[in-house]
């Protein structure tokens, strides 16, 4: 989308996309208009229509495009060797703190209960997002526990699952201790496998 577009192009398209990601977690996508995006932004309407022709459906595809890179950034570079119990922990604790900090504001939230329902090329993006987290849990638990395909497969999606439910109670509630018990529950049957090979 930022083909054709000059350095400073790109800079004020990449800020307008940043604060409506931000209106996107305090108001919810639905709620979230132009002209809400235009006071954010201090943008004209011709500017905005410049840098997403089609208008709010635009904008939306690239908040869940960027929303959905935060969310696997802030996991590196834990979520890229989940080879030792060590780095599981860390990675654990790490995504344990961005949302703990994020609270009801988490960008995660709002994909799955808001922007992936906006559009088909946003559902898209969502599902390449599960699928490339999906992989790399499932990438960890083969290399720290040996299990079989299936086995490894049931527990990366069941870890997903767990963020996932415990991300949107956290959201609705505004209570940590839900994705805190869904997230050490979920992984904590891969500590005696790790313990065992020390």
């Amino acid at each position: 989308m930022n083909k054709g577009l000059t350095a400073k192009g790109r800079a004020t398209r990449q800020r307008i996309v940043v604060a409506t990601a931000l209106l996107t977690r305090e108001k919810g996508a639905a709620e979230t208009t132009l002209d809400d995006v235009r006071a954010a932004t201090a943008t004209s309407k011709s500017q905005l229509f410049h840098y997403f022709p089609e208008g709010r459906s635009d904008i939306l595809t690239a908040v869940a495009e960027y929303e959905a890179g935060q969310v696997l950034d802030v996991q590196q570079p834990f979520l890229g060797d989940l080879s030792t119990w060590e780095s599981w922990q860390k990675w654990r604790q790490a995504v344990l703190d961005h949302y703990i900090e994020l609270g009801q504001r988490c960008p995660l939230g709002s994909l799955t209960t808001e922007l992936g329902k906006s559009s088909a090329e946003a559902r898209a993006i969502l599902t390449t997002l599960f699928t490339e987290w999906e992989e790399a849990l499932f990438l960890g638990v083969r290399t720290l526990t040996s299990a079989e395909p299936e086995a490894a497969r049931i527990r990366a999606r069941s870890i997903l699952a767990a963020i996932q439910g415990g991300v949107v109670m956290l959201q609705a509630t505004g209570v940590t201790d839900y994705l805190t018990a869904a997230l050490m529950t979920s992984t904590d049957p891969l500590r005696p496998t790790a313990e065992g090979t020390d």
